[in-house]
């Protein structure tokens, strides 16, 4: 619909709305609502402004539940669904460290070089071949 939009003053918007299948009046509908927007929209605009500022002060850990707290808490009246339903639009989520929040909480710096080994650690096993099963016992005398 923006292509459409966007190009209206070089072809008519027929043509390409009916190469595509898309009714006259669905595209006029939309143009309309962009235009236009209702005062649903006008109020989540709102909301998604008070919204960010809670979770960016959060440090970005804040998810839809401790956001909609933080905005009952402010005198601010709205479901926790529809709380939800703006972040997933914005493409916010918070933390949740338990189940590895985007591969873990610490974040590493590929450019530095690791810390060196001063240990000198080696994990290297002192038999040949693999001991598998259970354990025997190497001076059998019974």
């Amino acid at each position: 619909m923006r292509f459409i939009d966007e190009h209206s003053h070089l072809f008519a918007v027929a043509l390409p709305l009916r190469v595509l299948g898309i009714a006259e009046s669905t595209y006029y509908a939309w143009r309309k609502q962009a235009e236009q927007p209702s005062d649903r929209d006008l109020v989540d605009l709102g909301l998604i402004s008070n919204i960010h500022e809670i979770w960016e002060a959060s440090g970005q850990t804040y998810g839809a539940d401790r956001v909609h707290r933080q905005l009952c808490r402010d005198g601010i009246r709205v479901s926790r669904k529809r709380v939800e339903r703006l972040m997933k639009q914005q493409g916010w989520q918070g933390a949740f460290l338990r189940r590895g929040w985007r591969g873990g909480s610490t974040r590493q710096n590929r450019s530095q070089m690791p810390a060196p080994d001063l240990v000198n650690r080696n994990f290297t096993a002192d038999r040949p071949e693999p001991v598998v099963g259970r354990r025997r016992d190497p001076d059998p005398v019974r």
